[in-house]
């Protein structure tokens, strides 16, 4: 008899489970455009990359360039999104100029090495 009783019970979550597998939902299969799937915030990006032009030393050196900030705004609202998000993160990502000490050490051991070697004579020899 128990037997019986945990035969009916299998029989019975198999069938549900039979049953459910039959009840899968309907996918659709429409052309999707790209906009919709990769969608930037213009107005955070257009606000990162104008919160970086607007710093002191920033605009110092624009100045220093001889470029107007107001010529270098408009410039920046009229790129594309894809543009102005590609910006906003080379901006974001952008070194504050903490590597110039190892680009100038780097620069100043490749010239010891080809000193050393014979390649240039940078040390002039008395």
């Amino acid at each position: 008899m128990r037997l019986s009783m945990w035969r009916k019970s299998s029989v019975a979550v198999v069938c549900v489970a039979v049953f459910n597998m039959g009840m899968a939902g309907a996918a659709s299969a429409a052309i999707v455009d790209t906009a919709a799937i990769v969608s930037t915030d213009r107005a955070a990006d257009l606000q990162t990359v104008r919160s970086g032009l607007e710093r002191a030393d920033v605009r110092a050196k624009l100045e220093a360039m001889g470029v107007d900030a107001a010529a270098v705004d408009r410039r920046v609202a009229a790129l594309d999104d894809r543009e102005l998000h590609r910006l906003a993160i080379d901006m974001g990502n952008a070194p504050a100029g903490g590597d110039a000490v190892w680009i100038v050490g780097a620069v100043f051991i490749v010239l010891l090495i080809l000193e050393l070697v014979g390649v240039i004579d940078i040390f002039k020899k008395r």
